[in-house]
């Protein structure tokens, strides 16, 4: 982290309350340091922090000689780029307020963020988010001026309220001269107390909502998760989630900028994995779903290979879930496991972490929802320091940390530094309070109200239980936590997490509430089960003509009888094994409502939309007629009809524990 390590309670010993304070800071102290790369055109772009500060301090200057005042909100959308970043400190320099916003969200959707905010300004990556800004612009009075940093496709865009960044930055070089004084002291003027950022919620129940967190609130987070992991300047992320996701702002931006590390950007999404592999990084986060799809790509490949490679890998992926796991954590483990694992590191393990880019990786933590058991103890066993994560936006990132010497695949590790955590008595939620406490919800007294207690109390929506370790272990959303007719717990999301293991599933909504059993809609892998169907000669047309194969239904229903056979071995959710399901004919789709942009489901919408196929489920039908509107990539539409196929999985007798 800094020089000086930061105070019990998060403070900076330095007086350094604002990111851009540090950012000074590493122009300084860090001045020939990495700071970012960036991929283009194959080829890695490099700043250092000087260089970094620089760029933030022109573009501060050309964003004041816009127009741009303390309190004023920038808008930000587009993928991982350094300009992006450096709007926000520049931003946040000038005592403005970044509003990122999800580069794939449609126009409705950043027009509600947009008008909201009450943004004024905007920053677009390119001639893709200017183009939905531009068809929006006529119902945002208040936006004046909109920024691009790409301007590729741009020429014949001659609006006087487009800016090109380059240009701004350029009068901002100019601005900063003419006032040489004018950074410094608007950088002097910020203090802890000012908003750092508002980021909209993913809107899983309804409409985002606004979270406002002020600099104390990321700085003293950030100083404590630092210490706690040991983080320095040595260290490399590879930046590649949504900047209007908080854990990006407060992994890529706000720790980067106080502990001093490097933050790379890749090319595009596309190439994610293989900018991975070439920066092998020490730090990196991930939610649940990037494991899942790692692990699928492993399961592909392997599929693939040779019948002694497959057998080699099965081994071998044996011996690490048996002896890995310790091995990494320093305890005891038998000689010849030892040495089977050494060699399972040459054979398998080594080439394996190589080829998903993680061969240096100290550090990686996974959060944002409950990741499967299967699938984490899996990326533990190849010797993988992966840790779970567990917080929310309002929390400013993190709640619970797991510490490296005591890792639990079933909770989330105790609360970590600076936090307080409590179980409400009555509905089991999960409470807290901490430095990170958000400072409420922009434009929203109401529901800052019903959110945080007068004595400072958080309540997070989630239902969870202490070990007698101290661990958290979260069940579900609290709302989500239900009861079958016989009285028995249901948790869907724990079973979703456990049918999600398995490289066929991509997705899987589970229901039971004041049901006699539960039943399962599931999204089957397009890449993982596509693959499958051509090895094994099966041809198909198209994601709905592969989701009814019966063969694939067979696939399926061994996925789930063996969830079943693990549910029926934990007294407490073998009431929630899967009796009844369908595949459905389509992929649940973030542009259709049915997901949030960070991929959870939005469950009454699923019940809205598919209440017939899931009464259907508990009808006793074979099958059931849908019908359902398509739009083609061209724009043409038709219509889908087909008779989806509701199939029965094995449930089990559950398992008595011995004593």
């Amino acid at each position: 982290m800094s020089e000086k390590s930061a105070l019990p309670d998060g403070r900076d010993p330095l007086g350094r309350d604002t990111i851009p304070k540090f950012l000074a800071y590493n122009a300084v102290h860090r001045r020939d340091l990495p700071a970012m790369r960036e991929k283009d055109l194959g080829i890695w772009q490099s700043w250092t922090w000087g260089e970094v500060a620089g760029r933030v301090r022109d573009m501060a200057g050309g964003l004041a000689a816009l127009g741009f005042r303390r309190g004023d909100k920038l808008a930000i959308v587009g993928d991982n780029r350094p300009e992006l970043y450096w709007a926000v400190g520049a931003a946040q320099a000038l005592g403005g307020i970044p509003v990122p916003i999800y580069q794939d969200s449609v126009a409705e959707e950043m027009q509600f963020v947009i008008d909201h905010a009450e943004v004024r300004f905007a920053l677009a990556e390119n001639q893709e988010q200017v183009d939905k800004l531009l068809s929006i612009r006529d119902r945002l009075p208040r936006l004046e001026i909109i920024l691009y940093s790409d301007p590729r496709g741009m020429r014949h865009y001659d609006q006087p309220f487009l800016k090109a960044l380059d240009t701004v930055m350029e009068q901002g070089a100019a601005h900063n001269a003419a006032h040489p004084d004018f950074f410094d002291a608007e950088l002097a003027a910020g203090s802890g107390s000012d908003i750092s950022i508002i980021c909209y919620t993913s809107g899983t129940t309804g409409r985002p909502k606004g979270v406002m967190l002020s600099h104390d609130n990321v700085v003293r987070s950030a100083n404590l998760a630092i210490a706690f992991d040991n983080i320095t300047a040595r260290d490399e992320i590879l930046a590649y989630l949504p900047l209007a996701w908080v854990g990006d702002n407060f992994i890529s931006y706000a720790e980067a900028t106080i502990a001093g590390f490097c933050v790379n950007c890749p090319e595009s999404a596309d190439t994610v994995l293989q900018d991975l592999r070439e920066i092998g990084p020490t730090y990196f986060f991930a939610p649940p779903r990037i494991f899942e799809n790692l692990l699928t790509t492993v399961m592909i490949r392997m599929e693939d290979a040779s019948g002694f490679k497959r057998r080699m890998f099965h081994f071998f992926i044996g011996v690490a879930k048996r002896a890995g796991r310790n091995i990494l954590e320093g305890k005891p483990v038998a000689l010849t496991d030892r040495l089977l694992y050494a060699l399972g590191d040459l054979l398998v393990y080594g080439p394996l972490k190589n080829v998903l880019g993680m061969t240096r990786l100290r550090l990686a933590y996974t959060a944002g929802e409950a990741i499967g058991p299967d699938i984490f103890d899996f990326f533990r066993a190849l010797g993988i320091n992966l840790k779970q994560l567990y917080g929310q936006t309002e929390s400013t990132v993190y709640l619970c940390l797991q510490t490296d010497a005591d890792v639990r695949s079933d909770t989330v590790g105790p609360p970590g530094p600076g936090i307080e955590l409590r179980i409400d008595g009555d509905s089991g939620e999960v409470l807290y309070r901490s430095p990170g406490v958000f400072v409420g919800y922009f434009k929203d007294e109401a529901a800052t109200a019903e959110t945080k207690t007068p004595d400072g109390w958080v309540h997070t929506g989630d239902a969870g239980v202490f070990t007698d370790a101290g661990h958290l272990r979260i069940i579900d959303r609290a709302k989500d936590v239900g009861r079958l007719t016989g009285g028995a717990l249901f948790a869907p999301k724990y079973v979703e997490n456990k049918l999600k293991f398995f490289p066929s599933i991509k997705e899987a909504v589970v229901f039971g509430h004041e049901r006699d059993h539960a039943t399962a809609f599931i999204n089957i892998d397009l890449g993982a089960v596509g693959s499958w169907a051509e090895r094994n000669g099966i041809a198909y047309t198209s994601y709905s003509d592969l989701a009814g194969r019966p063969e694939v239904y067979d696939q399926i229903r061994t996925c789930i009888e063996q969830v079943n056979r693990d549910l029926a071995s934990d007294s407490s959710m073998a009431a929630c094994q899967v009796k009844r399901f369908l595949i459905l004919h389509k992929e649940l789709d973030a542009d259709d409502g049915e997901l949030t942009r960070t991929r959870k489901v939005r469950r009454r919408t699923i019940a809205e939309r598919y209440g017939t196929l899931i009464e259907a489920l508990y009808s006793g039908q074979d099958a059931i007629a849908v019908e359902a509107k398509i739009t083609f990539e061209d724009g043409r539409t038709g219509t889908f009809r087909a008779n989806l196929k509701i199939a029965a999985a094995e449930t089990y007798t559950p398992m008595r524990k011995a004593g």
